[in-house]
């Protein structure tokens, strides 16, 4: 059974290792999960992820890796010694390279397939020449990563239905996208929900980025996301 606390993935959108631990040192036991994406890795490497493993806490690593796939074997082999727990690829890098990303983190860390990222709608689809809707195509890489033996996807909450009813059970559905309820903060994410939202459509998990890191009280804001991740 996942605590709320479990189902809270912060996001570290921050160009510096002071300025990411500033904020983990901020928020201490409230949040036990980070998420490291493309900004923060490039910066730091594995000094950032060394550091939050030195306090306790556990790692995503959001790297998006999406290449040959040899090279995706190699990157998930090398990225995964670093000790995260979870690390994400394209979906759309078909099912070969999938599985060599599978193979490459050998149980070291699971992977995650991101489906379609949050920034994009159907008419960002069309405009590439996809005649599938979002959800449509959401779905179908979600199967897809799922035959390929990756343990996840990456989705916005409004897919996790879908998906759901398409997947095994132990499947993990990952949201971005997510506001804590009340807000009516738009960006440059689209399919946006709250967590309420997506805990109830069968999200195994969020990932909360800007709403706590440019809050005036970012422990108040995970205090809140944990009452509606129970």
């Amino acid at each position: 059974m996942m605590r709320p606390v479990d189902r809270l993935f912060a996001a570290l959108d921050h160009p510096t290792e002071a300025a990411a631990l500033a904020q983990v040192d901020r928020l201490g036991s409230a949040v036990e999960r980070y998420k490291v994406g493309l900004e923060l890795y490039i910066a730091t490497g594995r000094r950032v992820i060394d550091q939050l493993r030195t306090r306790g806490k556990r790692v995503f690593l959001d790297l998006k890796l999406h290449d040959i796939p040899e090279t995706v074997l190699r990157a998930t082999r090398t990225a995964t010694q670093d000790g995260v727990d979870l690390l994400t690829v394209h979906a759309s890098g078909g099912r070969v390279m999938l599985e060599r990303a599978v193979e490459g983190a050998a149980g070291q860390a699971r992977i995650l397939a991101v489906t379609v990222l949050t920034s994009l709608d159907v008419d960002d689809l069309q405009a590439d020449g996809n005649p599938l809707s979002v959800e449509e195509l959401v779905v179908r890489r979600a199967l897809l990563a799922e035959a390929a033996g990756c343990d996840g996807v990456i989705a916005s909450p409004r897919e996790v239905e879908a998906i759901r009813r398409a997947v095994k059970p132990s499947f993990l559905v990952v949201t971005p996208g997510v506001r804590p309820g009340g807000s009516a903060r738009v960006d440059d994410q689209k399919r946006i929900a709250t967590a309420t939202e997506a805990r109830a459509a069968g999200a195994d998990a969020v990932v909360v980025g800007r709403p706590i890191r440019d809050a005036a009280d970012p422990l108040a804001v995970v205090a809140g996301l944990l009452k509606e991740l129970q």
